[in-house]
């Protein structure tokens, strides 16, 4: 009889982390949905056997430590850790609080360090683990007023590439960056909410140049990605072999990318002026 996949996933209340354990559970997997609100999400989602919302607080080590521990009792393995909560952020850095970039990267940097520290153990169990970790096409291309989070999110590429380096060789682990593009969830309207939260637009410096990009953002990107389309990338990721260090989720996405290698893309009026610029958060 072979063993069930097991799957952790962080983020999962919404949007990718939620579509990708709704859509691995109904392929049979046995799902570990992390959240902050466990009993909300799964009376919405209903009580299937092999989808469990377990609380992951990925800012809490000790929060880890107990749902990971509830995985190696019912399970002694995971297959694949998925590394998926975060938050996005806009504000330039002359703008920001240093509060506020300790929140972006104690969740979007530390909190996959702590994730990954806690999980590799039971990573290691498996036959063959997988660690995948959604960055961005911000993690790959600095884009003006995302500073803060991009650099979060190249520091992410950074470490999972260093790990790639000895993960597979060494515990047959293989490690992949999902990099999207704009999605089609609350995720975006967080940010912006955010923003108008904490004074909205500042009448400063910056405020001329912060509206053109808001403009140009809200303009080009009409049609973004849905979660349930990179879940179902998620699903080809797993049937592929060898597996990539990173993978695209959109054409739109892999072409912002090859802006990147095409052209220098620093300067405002030519992000503004290009087809390929998006908010990619």
């Amino acid at each position: 009889m072979s063993k069930s996949k097991v799957i952790a996933i962080t983020g999962a209340s919404s949007g990718i982390g939620l579509a990708t354990a709704l859509k691995f559970a109904e392929l049979g997997w046995t799902v570990y949905a992390g959240t902050r609100h466990v009993e909300r999400d799964q009376e919405q989602h209903g009580h299937r056997a092999n989808l469990h919302f377990i609380e992951m607080e990925v800012t809490s080590p000790e929060s880890l430590e107990k749902a990971f521990a509830v995985i190696d009792r019912n399970h002694g393995y995971m297959d694949v850790l998925f590394c998926n909560a975060g938050f996005g952020f806009l504000r330039a850095l002359g703008q920001a609080t240093m509060e506020d970039i300790h929140r972006v990267y104690d969740t979007n940097v530390y909190g996959v360090m702590h994730t990954i520290r806690a999980g590799l153990p039971l990573l290691r169990k498996s036959d063959a683990g997988h660690l995948v970790a959604t960055t961005s096409v911000g993690g790959l291309v600095g884009q003006p007023f995302n500073e803060i989070y991009c650099s979060a999110k190249f520091a992410v590429e950074g470490l999972l590439e260093s790990l790639a380096t000895y993960y597979k060789p060494t515990f047959n682990i293989d490690v992949t960056l999902l990099e999207p593009g704009a999605i089609a969830t609350n995720f975006n309207q967080t940010v912006l909410g955010h923003v108008q939260q904490t004074g909205g637009i500042l009448e400063d410096e910056y405020k001329p140049i912060i509206t053109q990009y808001l403009d140009a953002f809200s303009k080009r990107n009409s049609v973004p990605q849905t979660s349930e389309s990179v879940a179902e990338v998620m699903v080809k990721l797993m049937e592929m072999d060898p597996k990539p260090l990173r993978i695209r989720t959109s054409e739109a996405a892999e072409a912002f990318v090859q802006y990147k290698v095409s052209q220098d893309p620093t300067g405002l009026d030519g992000m503004l002026n290009t087809r390929k610029l998006h908010l990619n958060l």
